[in-house]
């Protein structure tokens, strides 16, 4: 039965998109998701000049992306709408610098409530994405990436899908059943892999300063990176751990495989590891592929602050550019230019202060750009991404506080002994000319 209507929605490629049509806002899968074929033909269609004014809505490219659809060649009819920059878009942005050009137009937006604006406010036309193989009961799975695809494919025009049997199947809400779908592409490809980053001194060090503020019991969300890798390492002794995390990562899954994730302490899904994208090595995708463990679901569900609250002890690690003399976090801005994106900082910040229990930690090196700048800063050079009056907890090498409570003076001073040394009496005499202190 299923089958029937599976091969009666089988095409190539090239007919996949051959609907598509000028001046239509796009949207595809992000991360692991991207639909390799399906961008590929899109983007022979551009070049070929069958289409044009085309705007295409995403967060966080990757190869496959980079090599299709957001090549430079195509980006006088290509328009990149980007909502989280990855190098992919930072090089873009500044080769266009160069020819006096806008190549990225950047969204700014809360993770959260993507899926809701992608689909309220700017309204898709085409949504284009990686799913796992279909099952007897006609249901594929969104894999890697439940994140805002899941909802953008049911509430744009046109879906089409690119089945690749290697993207891993996934419990939670992620089914996708084939009667929603429009069109179905078969393609076979490696999943994008991250490796691991090198981990330095200062994360070892930042790893056992925020490890030492998690309780056994706690819910964990955490980014991506050689610092989160560390802090999971910091964390192989504690116990009943549970997860309910926007990014799913191979740091996270070895504290899984370790036994110190039980979730059996979460007051939703219960026993259940809680993410909405995955992204890492072969053996993370291996490792959530058909695991009744593990659950995907929507951002808007995942990431929601009310949703968050209602679990006990959620402990959010996040990290920063910068953060200023009082506590406000600028984690998306460098030397002037977008970086990267608010993403769901803000979310899981205020989510988990509202968790009984709960707290979040903004956790970062002193200093950047080989020790020669403090990342700690009289005044922000960006936009603030979480505001001070969010902001709980702050780590770096050299020590935590909580900011909560803290006056404008405790919070300078405090932060001060936070600073790199060598940049702690620069700091302190900001602070005195700002009247901090």
């Amino acid at each position: 039965m299923f089958a029937s209507s599976y091969n009666s929605k089988l095409v190539t490629a090239e007919e996949a998109v051959s609907s598509i049509t000028s001046g239509v806002n796009l949207s595809m899968g992000m991360g692991v998701s991207e639909p390799p074929a399906l961008l590929r033909a899109l983007a022979e269609r551009v070049r070929c000049g069958e289409l044009a004014d085309l705007r295409l809505y995403y967060f966080e490219s990757k190869e496959h992306a980079r090599e299709t659809i957001l090549s430079f060649d195509l980006l006088d009819r290509v328009q990149p709408h980007c909502m989280f920059l990855s190098p992919i878009e930072r090089a873009l942005i500044k080769r266009g610098e160069e020819e006096g050009r806008t190549l990225v137009h950047f969204v700014p937006n809360h993770f959260s409530q993507s899926a809701r604006f992608l689909s309220e406010h700017i309204g898709i036309d085409t949504f284009v994405v990686t799913v796992s193989p279909m099952d007897a009961h006609g249901y594929f799975t969104f894999g890697t990436n439940n994140d805002y695809g899941s909802t953008v494919a049911r509430t744009a025009r046109r879906l089409i899908v690119e089945v690749n049997p290697r993207m891993p199947r996934v419990f939670g809400d992620s089914l996708l059943h084939v009667n929603e779908v429009d069109a179905i592409v078969e393609n076979e490809a490696p999943l994008l892999q991250v490796p691991p980053a090198p981990s330095k001194p200062e994360d070892e060090s930042i790893g056992r300063r925020v490890a030492e503020l998690v309780p056994n019991g706690a819910v964990l969300q955490m980014g991506i990176g050689a610092l989160p890798n560390a802090i999971c390492r910091a964390l192989a002794n504690h116990s009943d751990l549970g997860i309910h995390t926007e990014l799913l990562t191979p740091g996270l899954v070895d504290l899984i495989e370790r036994g110190v994730v039980s979730n059996r302490l979460k007051a939703l899904n219960r026993r259940k590891t809680v993410f909405t994208f995955a992204m890492g090595d072969q053996r993370l995708y291996d490792f959530i592929h058909d695991n009744p463990g593990v659950e995907s679901h929507p951002v808007s569900y995942v990431n929601d602050p009310a949703v968050i609250a209602l679990l006990d002890n959620v402990v959010s690690i996040n990290s920063t550019v910068e953060m200023d003399l009082t506590g406000a976090c600028n984690s998306e801005v460098v030397a002037g230019r977008q970086y990267s994106g608010s993403g769901g900082q803000l979310d899981f910040v205020r989510g988990a202060y509202a968790s009984r229990g709960g707290k979040s930690i903004i956790a970062f090196h002193s200093t950047a750009h080989g020790g020669t700048c403090s990342r700690i800063v009289s005044h922000l050079s960006g936009p603030v991404t979480t505001p001070r009056t969010d902001v709980h907890i702050a780590a770096t090498e050299h020590g935590s506080l909580e900011l909560k409570g803290k006056s404008l003076r405790e919070r300078a001073l405090g932060l001060i002994a936070l600073a790199h040394p060598k940049f702690r009496d620069e700091l302190l005499h900001d602070a005195t000319r700002l009247r901090l202190v």
